[in-house]
């Protein structure tokens, strides 16, 4: 595992010494189109490497901050498109081999048209949940605009947190990634917890002959 994050951290540190500040853009935009290339070690780095390392003041954070909330969003759109243009009919064809039955993407189209917003911004400042969000978001056919905007707004503040982390550590920057790392471990036990219990609750509705939707929603 540490052998894979000095992988990653040469890889961001190598764009920033190649292209500086759009960087930031670039690999936030990564991070959030479903590709995990953490954000902990994206923007602290920036907030030392490029900012603090480089004599700049503290008001420099905000620009940073702004620069990976818009990667967030481009990263984010494009994995919301993917989901809405491809995933829905690729998964009313070919879903019950995944476990995917019609009754639950009615289910996902009608959470997300009840509590997006919500689940837009909260999502944008949990590890793990917070990469691969959008394409679910996208499979539901979220209204888009507000999408955007919420992912914006959920994005900013924790883009903003890193990148100030980074800048007041310095070389110890790397300090922050260490805080965020407890948060991420119950996260991903919840999720293989949840997946568990989703193989053994949809196995049989997945592949039922009749997958029209129940009117409880469950």
């Amino acid at each position: 595992m540490h052998q894979v994050e000095t992988l990653l951290l040469d890889f961001v540190q190598g764009v920033y010494n190649a292209v500086g500040w759009p960087g930031v853009v670039l690999m936030m935009a990564i991070e959030s189109a479903c590709i995990p290339l953490p954000s902990e070690l994206i923007m602290p780095l920036a907030g030392w490497f490029l900012i603090s390392d480089r004599g700049l003041g503290a008001e420099w954070v905000f620009l940073l901050a702004l620069l990976g909330a818009l990667g967030n969003l481009l990263g984010s759109l494009a994995a919301y498109y993917a989901g809405a243009i491809g995933g829905r009919p690729f998964l009313e064809r070919y879903g019950k081999y995944l476990l995917v039955s019609r009754h639950d993407l009615d289910f996902a189209d009608r959470w997300f048209r009840r509590h997006g917003e919500a689940t837009a911004f909260v999502s944008r400042l949990l590890p793990v949940v917070r990469t691969f969000i959008s394409l679910p978001a996208g499979i539901a056919r979220m209204n888009v605009v507000k999408f955007s905007i919420f992912t914006f707004l959920g994005a900013y503040p924790f883009s903003l947190a890193l990148a100030y982390g980074g800048y007041l550590l310095g070389e110890k920057w790397e300090r922050v990634r260490d805080l965020v790392r407890p948060f991420e471990l119950p996260i991903i036990a919840v999720i293989v917890a949840f997946a568990v219990w989703y193989v053994w609750r949809h196995y049989k509705r997945a592949w039922r002959p009749d997958q029209a939707p129940t009117e409880t929603g469950e």
